[in-house]
């Protein structure tokens, strides 16, 4: 079931919440909403400042109630994301939050050669596995980069540590859905991105 405007706004509301609350005195905020927020969902919070990524955490599968996710996923791209040093509680009035919300990955089932044909980009989000290693991109990664649907393929396989070419040597290929929400300045007006 998609979110509204009404619970879009909730959802990245509720993540910046969740952030400056740790942030500022250490606790976890414990929201627990109504309607979709009970629902078990994927999500990802995804912060950005001055248009350049500086944090981006999520559940992929659907293991927690939505509101438990985004609190926990908002709170692990602040301080958590292994690429950036963690978040300064006075960063936040610079910072945008972005919060995007997964339908559940589903294996493409194809020949590996024809696994582009079966991505739409500006839609599709991409998750890719083989043995321990993992990686996911959002759909507005391909988007935002500009990839094609083969490029957008070899980058996911290079987020998870693997060579580029990985998609046609034995890698699993998941494909999913997200419905992005984010503020259009730091503490502003929420909107809902479609491509």
């Amino acid at each position: 079931m998609k979110l509204t405007e009404k619970e879009g706004e909730v959802a990245v509301k509720l993540a910046r919440k969740a952030i400056e609350v740790y942030l500022t005195e250490g606790k976890v905020i414990r929201n627990r909403l109504s309607g979709v927020f009970e629902e078990m969902r994927g999500v990802f919070t995804t912060l950005t400042k001055k248009g350049t990524l500086r944090g981006c955490i999520g559940f992929p599968y659907p293991v927690k109630r939505l509101d438990e996710a985004i609190i926990e996923s908002a709170i692990a791209a602040a301080t958590q994301d292994p690429r950036f040093p963690r978040v300064a509680p006075d960063e936040m009035k610079e910072i945008c939050v972005e919060i995007t919300v997964l339908t559940i990955p589903k294996k493409i089932l194809a020949n590996p050669k024809d696994y582009p044909k079966y991505i739409e980009i500006g839609r599709h989000g991409l998750m890719v596995q083989m043995g321990p290693y993992s990686g996911l991109l959002l759909p507005q990664v391909a988007v935002e980069l500009r990839l094609d649907a083969e490029s957008f393929l070899s980058e996911t396989c290079m987020k998870a540590g693997l060579p580029p070419d990985c998609w046609l040597s034995g890698a699993e290929v998941y494909r999913f859905e997200g419905q992005i929400f984010k503020e259009v300045e730091p503490m502003g007006k929420v909107i809902e991105v479609t491509f």
